[in-house]
């Protein structure tokens, strides 16, 4: 709720206050900006509905007309509780904002499984802030909650997620470069998630809990074009039909391009602090569990990253081989993404060849693909690491597809590689899979790179092609122009291992920590 309540009041109050008199007029004028954005028919409906209250207006939300109209299609309803937001003019031209909204409801629809039906409730749910018409934003905001609740039901699984007291806040102010600069930061307390799965046709039945005594949530953002957005939904909102979205063509055109990048750049995280999933099997757990993303606006030259991180990774012994035990990773940290992602060539071109009285041409969507591979984008694995008590392998690389072929290049570096060999060593005495393993982790050995600090790197290219060296060793040659089988393991070239003949590598500079 406190992520929904800023989206009504950018679109309900887009004029400043400049210290306006509360009266019935200006309940008016706040019903036509609204309805500027979402239409008319909520109002005319009953779904929303501006007053007067005391010094400040009343946007009431009612949703049992729109739940009225929602039953006549029979596959989706929901019912929700009444609420409202109190919004009041300041002398600056911005506007105090607050509600106490604490919303209970359930919807009910169709999946692909059969019936649905979700139950929810928010309890002593609160909100203040104050709103900037120039930056079409909260200049900032607070919100709290006391708990949630939330019930899933199924045909073959059923939920029930309790969440504690969370809070949260936003702050905005204007952009170097147009639009808005942004934080977000949000924390809840107390998760907990209990699922219960009963599939007698796939033979699953068990239950499952997942729970954390905190969950975060922190976004930033540089340059959100909050305005043209707006001017852009203003637009599709008036322009209910196709004819009048044919003739106002080059309106939506021109109003789309006003809209790029649409932000410079947005990253988020969303972490959980000791994570527990209990199972039949035993427990699963970690000191911290965190996620981030980050990718830039419609860019020439866009970036995309994506992170993953688990501290005091611990899982169940007994639903694993003994001698796997020791070889457990306890933290993994992996990083990867995209670099020279031209979309700002790709939605220009797009626009400029929109045409609403005519279909695309049909090879535009190859045009376009051949024309953002041209660039050369580039995926990226950021330096990652996957370690426990002993060993840690490190890793990074790229990936390009010149000639529409990928052409890759890995370097990985790993600490403790001879307890990996010592352990399936040891194993393969009595358990026959590690036997399996064993000569294979000797033949990785081999390929490997001595580093003067004992670690072994393995350096490895991939050309478009298809051709593949391990540290200068050809393990697989070039694509023949007719197929081919890979050439024989036997023919393969291992170097002498710590030689550095044959070695295409350095002294494991990349990922040297």
């Amino acid at each position: 709720m406190n992520r929904v309540l800023p989206v009504v009041f950018v679109l309900a109050l887009s004029a400043p206050a400049l210290g306006q008199t509360v009266d019935e007029q200006g309940a008016k004028q706040l019903s036509e900006n609204l309805a500027h954005y979402i239409g008319k028919k909520p109002f005319d409906i009953g779904f929303v509905k501006i007053s007067v209250d005391g010094d400040a207006y009343k946007l009431a939300f009612d949703f049992k007309p729109v739940t009225d109209l929602m039953a006549k299609q029979q596959a989706f309803k929901f019912d929700v509780t009444p609420y409202f937001i109190l919004v009041k003019p300041r002398k600056d031209g911005h506007w105090d904002v607050s509600a106490d909204v604490s919303p209970k409801g359930s919807i009910d629809f169709v999946g692909p499984e059969g019936a649905q039906h979700i139950d929810f409730s928010v309890s002593d749910n609160k909100f203040t802030g104050v709103y900037d018409p120039d930056l079409a934003a909260f200049a900032s905001a607070t919100g709290s909650m006391a708990g949630m609740t939330m019930t899933t039901r199924e045909p073959k699984q059923q939920a029930d997620v309790t969440v504690g007291a969370g809070t949260a806040a936003i702050v905005s102010t204007k952009s170097a470069n147009g639009g808005i600069d942004f934080t977000v930061t949000e924390k809840i307390t107390n998760f907990a998630e209990t699922i219960k799965v009963n599939d007698p046709k796939n033979g699953l039945s068990f239950p499952a809990a997942v729970k954390a005594p905190e969950l975060s949530v922190d976004a930033t953002g540089k340059g959100l074009r909050t305005k043209p957005l707006l001017d852009l939904l203003a637009f599709i909102v008036a322009t209910d039909d196709a004819a009048k979205f044919k003739a106002d063509g080059a309106e939506f055109k021109s109003l789309l391009t006003a809209a790029l990048p649409l932000w410079e750049r947005i990253d988020g995280t969303y972490g959980f602090n000791d994570f527990v999933v209990e199972s039949p099997v035993g427990k699963f757990g970690a000191t911290q569990l965190k996620t981030a993303v980050g990718m830039d606006g419609i860019a020439k030259d866009g970036k995309i990253n994506y992170a993953f991180k688990v501290s005091g990774l611990t899982m169940p012994q007994q639903v694993l081989p003994s001698w796997s035990v020791a070889l457990l990773p306890t933290d993994i940290d992996l990083n990867f993404g995209g670099t020279n992602i031209d979309l700002d060539s790709m939605a220009k071109k797009t626009i400029e060849t929109l045409d609403f009285s005519k279909e695309l041409p049909a090879d535009f969507g190859k045009q376009i693909f051949a024309d953002f591979l041209a660039k050369t984008p580039k995926a990226v694995l950021g330096h990652s690491t996957i370690k426990n008590g002993n060993i840690e392998i490190a890793m990074e690389g790229e990936m390009t597809f010149p000639g529409k072929k990928p052409e890759a290049s890995m370097t990985i570096d790993v600490a403790g590689y001879d307890k990996i060999v010592e352990a399936l060593q040891t194993a393969a005495k009595t358990e026959p899979e590690a036997a399996q393993y064993f000569p294979f982790a000797l033949a990785v050995k081999g390929f490997g790179k001595a580093l003067p600090d004992g670690r072994l790197e393995w350096i490895i290219n991939a050309k478009a092609d298809g051709s593949v060296t391990v540290n200068g060793a050809m393990l697989k040659p070039a694509d023949a122009v007719q197929d081919n089988p890979m050439m024989d393991p036997s023919d393969v070239t291992v170097p002498d291992h710590g030689s550095g003949e044959n070695d295409d590598g350095g002294a494991g500079a990349k990922l040297k920590p």
